[in-house]
């Protein structure tokens, strides 16, 4: 579970009959702090990896960007792959199974004029729109 904001657009791509995966940097920060002795200790961020697949990809396509505050539940993947300089990297990855929105959306001039109400918060989840095949043991 991580609570953080989006670094940058999310990256979309569409694969067969019309299925997505998206892909953006969430940063989360952990205040400094100041010790007993004085001594203070930096804010410090941590960079993340978010991937999400399906309907939950194309509502990131279309609601979330660059600085918008997420909730977010997943799991961890891990991978590596070879350079172009032969150099082995490890990426990790947190594929989403749950995202809440938790930036405000902004009235747009038409909505505005309607009256009509835009929710702060909007939660997805992935487990929605597919069906649980684990098994119960």
């Amino acid at each position: 579970m991580l609570i953080g904001n989006v670094g940058k657009d999310p990256e979309v791509r569409y694969y067969d009959a019309d299925q997505a995966v998206a892909k953006l940097p969430l940063a989360t920060t952990e205040r400094g702090y100041t010790l007993k002795n004085g001594t203070q200790v930096p804010d410090r961020t941590d960079w993340h990896n978010l991937v999400f697949y399906r309907q939950m990809a194309k509502i990131v396509e279309q609601y979330v960007h660059r600085g918008d505050k997420l909730y977010v539940e997943g799991r961890l993947r891990y991978s590596s792959y070879d350079d172009q300089q032969g150099k082995r990297r490890f990426v990790t990855e947190i594929l989403v199974e749950n995202m809440e929105m938790l930036t405000p959306r902004q009235k747009s001039p038409e909505q505005a004029s309607a009256g009509s109400e835009v929710p702060p918060v909007a939660s997805v989840n992935a487990q929605a729109e597919q069906p649980d095949d684990r098994l119960p043991f």
